[in-house]
């Protein structure tokens, strides 16, 4: 019992001192704290002294920047306005020099158009004086020849007009005499004789061969076995076969003519043989084409024989002898460069220059034909590099490069290849035209002399070689046509391309009819 009640004191007492001791903890703890708030608000209140200060410091140095600043721009602002002020001021006196000496020379311009202005009033007054004395002069001189001034002045324009037409005409006709008669009569006497001295038969070259067959059972021989043979033989030659309808015939049809000649020789060799199979085809193609090569070497040969002409390099020689498969309008080359070589020799022989140049010259003036369809340029530049490669005279590289008129003759002799080259290709019959080129020129040479003034009509005839123009009488007199045909002859030489000349033939008729009744 007496246990029970220590125990029950000790718990009483125990928690009697619980409380007590919570309650003095919790006392040493406010005071600590407090203690630790106090030390807290000193440090936070000197901190905030010490930012208080540092912040009036940095405003200070701020303000004084600031200041700094504000001073440096207006002292360079004033600077700058001073140095303004100053150009301003110089200027302002340039303007001022200026503008004194235009005052001054405005003041010697209005002085100057004073007297101007004088001056023109006392000229005015002269051409009204002037004038007056003109118009009585005028009156006088109507007065006394019983015209007015219009009148007088057509009937003075007329009759010199007319003086000087008629003295042009007189003058003209006089000079064209005396050039017909001095120069014409040898000229025609020149070409006269070289053409009637001259024969050559010309061979028209067409860009088709036909080849002669025994029977129509050799046009499937020659076609072959699933057309092997015709595609053989064509591209061992170059040339199309056409195989038709036409009977006992076969067309080779090609632009180059050495190839078709190759390919018909060929052919015919096939026929004659009659084995045909494609190896037996390329042995025909290598001999026939040896065989041509032969012929165009021999061709050469003869040509230069025939001139006259040695001393021609082979490779020239050969390239003449190719001339004979090419044709120009119609005109075989080969024979065309034989007949300039003829021409040129006679026509040398007639004014007494070196014959043998002459057809030398000639035969090689187109030689550049030869491979023209090979090489890139124009024949005449071809001919003229071939003649300096194969060691030809500077005579004969002038005389080609100059018979077309692309540049000037050196020498007698390159004028007359030139001369000889125009009368083969004008001579008629040696070139041929298409009917559409040949009426197209006749209209154009029509339509050019109807277009002058007084022109009834007019007609081409002697194939463009001539043209008559018939006029109107009452427009035209006899002075004027001398005029009229020199003019048409000008226009037609400025319009048309033709070869050789062309007549112009003014016809001028009256005709008065009355009836007897």
């Amino acid at each position: 019992m007496a246990s029970v009640i220590i125990a029950i004191v000790a718990v009483v007492a125990l928690l009697i001192a619980i409380p007590v001791t919570y309650k003095v903890a919790i006392d040493n703890k406010t005071k600590k704290d407090a203690e630790v708030i106090g030390t807290a608000e000193e440090k936070a209140r000197s901190i905030i002294d010490e930012a208080l200060k540092a912040a009036d410091s940095k405003k200070r140095e701020a303000l004084l920047e600031v200041k700094e600043e504000s001073l440096r721009t207006r002292n360079e602002l004033e600077k700058e306005t001073k140095e303004r002020r100053a150009e301003l001021q110089k200027y302002e006196k340039r303007v001022l020099s200026k503008e004194e000496a235009v005052d001054k020379k405005a003041d010697v311009i209005e002085k100057r158009e004073a007297e101007c202005t004088a001056r023109i009033a006392d000229l005015q007054k002269k051409e009204k004086r002037v004038g007056e004395l003109e118009e009585q002069g005028v009156r006088e001189l109507e007065r006394i020849s019983g015209l007015t001034s219009e009148q007088a002045k057509e009937q003075l324009l007329k009759s010199v007009e007319d003086d000087v037409k008629v003295d042009v005409a007189k003058l003209y006709k006089e000079l064209e005499g005396r050039a017909k008669e001095e120069a014409n009569k040898k000229a025609k006497e020149y070409v006269v004789t070289a053409i009637q001295k001259c024969a050559v038969d010309h061979v028209s070259e067409t860009t088709i061969s036909v080849v002669q067959l025994p029977s129509d059972e050799m046009k499937g021989r020659i076609i072959g076995r699933e057309g092997r043979n015709i595609r053989t033989l064509e591209t061992l030659t170059g040339v199309d076969l056409i195989i038709d309808d036409t009977p006992e015939a076969v067309v080779l049809s090609g632009f180059d003519p050495i190839r078709r000649e190759i390919a018909r020789i060929a052919l015919e060799k096939l026929i004659v043989d009659g084995r045909i199979h494609p190896a037996r085809i390329e042995e025909m193609v290598e001999k026939a084409q040896k065989e041509v090569e032969a012929m165009i070497r021999e061709e050469g040969e003869n040509a230069a024989i025939d001139v006259g002409v040695h001393g021609i390099h082979p490779e020239l020689i050969r390239l003449l002898g190719r001339m004979k498969f090419r044709s120009s309008y119609g005109q075989n080359a080969l024979k065309h460069s034989i007949e300039v070589a003829q021409l040129s020799g006679l026509l040398a022989g007639e004014i007494g220059v070196d014959v043998r140049m002459a057809k030398r010259a000639g035969l090689l003036h187109d030689i550049g034909k030869s491979i023209d369809h090979e090489v890139e340029g124009s024949h005449i530049q071809i001919g003229v590099d071939l003649c300096k490669k194969y060691k030809e005279s500077p005579l004969i590289i002038n005389a080609v490069a100059a018979h077309h008129g692309d540049c000037e003759p050196e020498s007698l002799i390159a004028c007359i290849v030139q001369a000889a080259d125009a009368i083969s290709a004008a001579r008629p019959g040696a070139r041929r035209e298409t009917l559409e080129t040949y009426t197209n020129r006749l209209k154009q040479l029509e339509d050019i002399t109807n277009q002058f003034k007084g022109v009834d009509k007019s007609f081409a005839i002697q194939a463009g070689r001539e043209v008559r123009v018939m006029v109107v009488p009452d427009h035209i007199n006899d002075a004027d046509m001398v005029l009229l045909a020199r003019d048409i002859a000008k226009q037609i030489e400025a319009e048309l391309e033709y070869p050789g000349q062309i007549k112009v033939n003014v016809i001028r008729e009256s005709r008065v009819v009355d009836y007897a009744k």
